[in-house]
């Protein structure tokens, strides 16, 4: 018997991903590797929508809780953790499910990708630009060098700005050229979920809703309290930057839960715009009422195609 191949489970944030990989976890005897960058940070449960023991509904989940908050994400080391385990539960002959909306992290995994290194000159100097005018300064500048990169990276997120900006001075060229055509690094079936946009939007406002009545604020507060503001990637999450400004006194409670609502549907919009660039993926109606099988049968098509 021949090693399975890898199956991906993409798309925007919102439209199911987690329930459809414990779904076919269990159909396929497979296990759940993710690939939702913020879900690695330990104790960043309720405001990633970590799944819990129900939700996991007894299928193994890989690489959840491996990050402390105060350490910044790399994507490379993020690619050593996931291929290790995918190598490991090929090797069983154990289905490998990478679930998540993390493009660049999936992308890393399943492909060739050549990570350009850094320059601690190049780096200090705009991490300094960067404390001194802000990071939507930074992000224009961005967007006038590589218009492609800056699309991918929200104007907030200050640490993914300054990565572009150094790449694009180290390599003398845009950011996206240090991403080239996809060369295959496993045997893998790309199964992306979307929905309408309308529907996104009401979802992302529900699951908002849904964090708040969970207890988010306390988390944000435990967290803050164990150096989450200290962490250049976790600080900057989705919901705990607006928590975060809520508790520093710089936003008010309704501010800070429109704020997230706000972010996290243009984050969805562009999520959405990554995935759809590439042309393996096999998209389906998040909504269809016979969404496992149809899911089932795009794997088993695929595979049989090899």
């Amino acid at each position: 018997m021949t090693a399975p191949p890898v199956v991906a489970l993409v798309g925007p944030t919102a439209t199911g991903k987690t329930a459809l990989g414990v779904a076919l976890a269990r159909r396929l005897g497979g296990e759940v590797v993710n690939a939702d960058s913020m879900q690695l940070y330990r104790g960043m449960d309720v405001g990633t929508a970590k799944p819990d023991a129900a939700e996991r509904d007894g299928v193994p989940h890989h690489l959840l809780d491996v990050w402390d908050v105060r350490q910044a994400a790399s994507v490379a080391e993020y690619r050593r953790l996931a291929r290790a385990e995918i190598d490991r539960l090929r090797a069983d002959r154990v289905v490998p499910l990478l679930v998540g909306g993390s493009g660049l992290y999936v992308r890393a995994v399943l492909d060739e990708l050549d990570f350009p290194g850094t320059d601690p000159a190049v780096r200090a100097r705009l991490e300094a630009e960067l404390a001194e005018v802000g990071p939507g300064a930074l992000h224009a500048r961005l967007a006038a060098l590589d218009p492609a990169a800056a699309a991918a990276v929200l104007p907030s997120n200050g640490r993914r700005v300054v990565r572009a900006l150094e790449v694009v001075q180290i390599t003398g060229g845009p950011f996206r050229a240090v991403l080239p055509e996809p060369r295959p690094h496993y045997p893998a079936v790309v199964v992306g979920l979307d929905r309408e946009p309308a529907e996104l939007d009401e979802r992302v406002a529900v699951r908002v809703d849904r964090m708040w009545a969970a207890g988010f604020v306390a988390e944000v507060e435990t967290l803050a309290a164990s150096g989450l503001r200290e962490g250049p990637t976790a600080s900057r999450a989705l919901g705990y930057a607006q928590v975060l400004a809520q508790l520093d006194g710089e936003l008010t409670p309704a501010q800070a839960r429109e704020r997230t609502v706000a972010a996290t549907r243009r984050f969805v919009r562009r999520q959405r715009s990554w995935f759809r660039r590439d042309p393996a993926t096999t998209w389906l109606d998040a909504a269809r009422p016979d969404l496992v099988d149809a899911a089932l049968e795009v794997i088993t098509a695929r595979t049989l195609d090899r």
